[in-house]
């Protein structure tokens, strides 16, 4: 897992790595910067086009000042820098890097306070005005600067961290920063990149690594991790010969009512496909012609109005409750039952989340290591409202580790929130995936892998990242539009075997 850190973590790992690799700060600048202009002059390889730099003078100026040096010496030969100086206080990073960019032909201009600023006609705009170390909102001159950048509607690259976008912490929504057509950030994306505020500010993000002392990260235990393809590969168990249906568990899909047998079917042909051994779905008596047609491989407990199923509960590996299940009295004798009557981690997902909801006495009841799939709404639901996803993602944590569950917050990066206190932000999906029914498939994975002896947290960071990686193979090749949840549950083995190759 990629630690995330914080920007005063990020801050002491750059000194670690100065003091410890050993290098000056200025060449740890001068190499950042040459790892953002690597990446740079593939994506802009036109060298006449015209681009301003609009820089500060602190270290996000110097990176930005080194940068123009640089693409100078790649014969960009349209280069045009505005220092920025709003500001007594210069960084001696800075200062070496302005006097380097004097020894060249670039234009170099200064803004101070309250001066009226320029027309810019160039096309590209480099942003390298305030670093990831801002935490308070943006006023004045620089307020009134970055409302005139974003008006140009330019193409807008910002250095590391879009200037007056935190890198962590709770965004406003109000907040005034430039809006970036481009990131490129240095060695890993900040907090906040991977939570839905950032998508008003940063289209789209790149990392270049700047040679960061890996060791410090790791030490730093961060709550926040990103889980990458090695991960899964490390985490994903092979499947052996002399192996059976035994040997990968049978999971029970408790879903759907009459009117809503398709979530019954996706969960339960997800479990399937995910590689449980043996699969049984408790559906209405209504399903069960829909569940033999569909997904004939499945087993079926029915269930009459009124009436409690009779469940053998010790011949179940794992037991996900709630796609499709309904709000009614029944739902909620049944959820019940189930909990006062199965003791390994449960899979709670959708009408199950709001039953939970509105009867809170069940969380106590909860076995430890069950796993709640909820979206936004549905979080908003079980445990109050938020302002924001900076909140979301502390509450989060806060109630993974006091009802010792695990909880999978869904959205573009799906956060995984653990009893220890860690975060795990998954890396795969796209919005092709955004599609009615993609929920009931992840809750179905989920299951299977419980199953199939995988821990609850291995489980839940394993399904994510497998639900999001079939949706990337599925969309991202083809360039689709949409991914249905069907056509994503038959991926789910090709996926999965690509892991273990």
């Amino acid at each position: 897992m990629l630690p995330l850190l914080i920007s005063q973590q990020i801050r002491e790992g750059d000194a670690y790595t100065i003091a410890n690799e050993p290098i000056s700060s200025v060449d740890l600048m001068e190499r950042a910067s040459r790892a953002f202009v690597g990446w740079f002059v593939n994506r802009f390889p036109d060298k006449n086009e015209p681009i301003t730099f609009y820089c500060g003078t602190g270290n996000n100026g110097g990176d930005g000042l080194a940068i123009a040096r640089i693409l100078c010496d790649h014969h960009y030969n349209k280069l045009k820098v505005i220092i920025v100086r709003f500001s007594a206080k210069v960084s001696d990073d800075f200062q070496v890097n302005y006097e380097r960019l004097k020894e060249t032909c670039v234009t170099i201009k200064e803004l101070e306070k309250g001066e009226e600023i320029p027309e810019d006609s160039s096309r590209v705009i480099i942003d390298a005005l305030l670093g990831s170390g801002l935490n308070k909102p943006l006023i004045g001159d620089y307020a009134r600067l970055v409302n005139f950048i974003n008006g140009l509607n330019k193409t807008i690259v910002s250095v590391d961290v879009p200037t007056g976008f935190f890198a962590e912490g709770e965004v406003a929504k109000d907040t005034i920063a430039i809006k970036a057509s481009l990131v490129i950030t240095f060695q890993q994306p900040k907090v906040n990149f991977l939570l839905p505020e950032s998508a008003l500010y940063v289209d789209c993000w790149e990392t270049v690594n700047i040679g960061i002392s890996e060791k410090f990260a790791y030490s730093v235990n961060s709550p926040y991790q990103l889980v990458e393809e090695k991960d899964a590969r490390q985490l994903l168990k092979p499947r052996h010969h002399f192996s059976n249906k035994g040997t990968y568990g049978h999971s029970l899909l408790v879903a759907g009512q009459a009117k809503t047998m398709g979530a019954a079917l996706l969960s339960s042909s997800a479990a399937a496909h995910a590689g449980a051994g043996l699969i049984t779905a408790c559906i209405p008596e209504s399903g069960l012609i829909a569940l033999n047609s569909y997904r004939p491989e499945v087993m079926a407990i029915t269930r009459k109005e009124k009436e409690l199923p009779e469940i053998d509960w010790d011949k179940f590996a794992s037991i996900a409750v709630g796609p499709g299940l309904g709000k009614d009295d029944d739902a909620l004798k049944l959820l019940k039952d189930i909990i006062k009557n199965y003791k390994k981690p449960l899979v709670i997902d959708a009408d199950a989340l709001n039953l939970l909801a509105e009867n809170p006495a069940l969380f106590a009841e909860l076995p430890d290591g069950s796993v709640l799939t909820p979206h936004m709404k549905e979080f908003d639901r079980l445990f109050g409202d938020h302002d924001n996803w900076w909140q979301r993602l502390q509450t989060s944590i806060k109630k993974a580790k006091e009802l010792k569950i695990c909880i999978i917050l869904k959205n573009d990066y799906t956060i995984t929130a653990i009893p220890d206190g860690k975060a795990y932000f998954n890396s795969t999906g796209n919005p092709a995936m955004a599609s009615g029914g993609m929920g009931d498939v992840l809750t179905g994975i989920v299951a299977a892998l419980l199953a199939q002896k995988y821990p609850p947290v291995e489980a839940c960071i394993l399904a994510v990242y497998i639900h999001g990686k079939a949706g990337d193979e599925l969309a991202l090749p083809n360039r689709l539009n949409v991914v249905l949840p069907g056509k994503l549950i038959t991926q789910l083995p090709v996926t999965m075997a690509k892991l273990r190759a």
